[in-house]
């Protein structure tokens, strides 16, 4: 577990330290476009979808953007870094998986929020982002292994949670009375 912390907390300690400066950000972005004539409803939505993406992105992209002193490599044939890690021990399995679940998982669940997008429309943009990453992990020869398997498991995250974000957001449009 301290494995799992020596990751992660530094990800985490940002993350919240963060949040009251996106809270201020989005009082005034929210004002910015009220003043501009943009209902206080759909300013809100916007405003705290758009922070929320870069507040809960931005931290795991520090951490995967980091240098180290391990491999340089390039992976990519699916799947075999990921069975390499499911037979890891449990830290690396948490690391790993979670982790690159975690890295777009921000931008799946207020991109639709945001944009009023699907979740194929999310899952483009997290490959995308996500290949650049791992292309700018090797290109800048940051000790870190460019893998498919990356890729594939963070465009699930950023799926996986505009899924979700998508149906909660139609049931509570279709719960509100008109």
């Amino acid at each position: 577990m301290i494995e799992v912390w020596e990751r992660f907390g530094p990800v985490i300690v940002a993350a919240v330290a963060i949040i009251p400066v996106a809270v201020a950000l989005a009082v005034v972005l929210t004002r910015h476009r009220v003043a501009r004539g943009i209902p206080l409803g759909e300013a809100r939505r916007r405003s705290r979808a758009e922070l929320a993406i870069v507040a809960g992105t931005w931290p795991w992209l520090w951490m995967i953007l980091t240098p180290t002193d391990g491999e340089r490599a390039v992976r990519l044939v699916p799947l075999v870094d990921l069975t390499d890690v499911l037979i890891s021990a449990p830290s690396v399995v948490v690391v790993q998986v979670v982790g690159n679940l975690l890295v777009f998982a921000a931008w799946g669940w207020c991109g639709p929020i945001r944009f009023r997008i699907g979740p194929a429309e999310v899952g483009g943009v997290a490959l995308i982002a996500s290949v650049t990453v791992e292309a700018l992990q090797y290109g800048l020869s940051l000790g870190r292994v460019s893998s498919v398997d990356d890729v594939l498991i963070n465009v699930l995250g950023a799926v996986l949670a505009a899924s979700v974000s998508v149906r909660l957001n139609r049931e509570r449009r279709d719960a509100v009375p008109v």
